[in-house]
């Protein structure tokens, strides 16, 4: 299964943020959303960073007090990792494991098209698995009767 084709079953709405929000503002919408990361764009909606809750831990360890005053654009990652839509599950799952992170933006001919996360790709991962162990209990059922 390629990553499009679990975007597309899933039909996720992409919740984002831009450089000169708050990161409380970030945070929040974080929050609300239940999600640990989210792309940040510009005015033109080009991915220009990643903000995650891993970046305001570490900033709250380093700016405590004053993190109330930083932006987004303080503490996003701006070399951002990302994959295709033709990206298989499998190798999402690498890259973020290799690359030691937890989300994935994902493009379609340069198109920003939405994010994936390494628990949607152990979630795919694992219903593959189940299914192919069900065809398999229902084969030897088969050849047993």
């Amino acid at each position: 299964m390629t990553v499009g084709d679990y975007l597309e079953k899933r039909n996720q709405n992409v919740i984002t943020c831009r450089p000169e929000d708050t990161v409380q503002a970030a945070a929040t919408l974080m929050s609300s959303n239940r999600i640990g990361a989210m792309p940040v764009r510009d005015t033109e909606g080009q991915v220009v960073g990643m903000i995650s809750e891993r970046d305001i831990v570490r900033a709250f360890s380093t700016h405590s007090a004053r993190l109330v005053d930083l932006l987004v654009a303080d503490l996003m990652t701006k070399k951002v990792i990302t994959c295709t839509s033709k990206t298989t599950i499998r190798e999402a799952m690498e890259t973020m494991s290799s690359s030691r992170i937890r989300h994935l933006p994902v493009f379609h001919n340069e198109e920003f098209v939405g994010v994936i996360s390494i628990g949607d790709t152990l979630a795919t991962m694992l219903e593959a698995k189940k299914m192919e162990a069900d065809v398999l209990r229902d084969i030897a059922i088969a050849r047993a009767g």
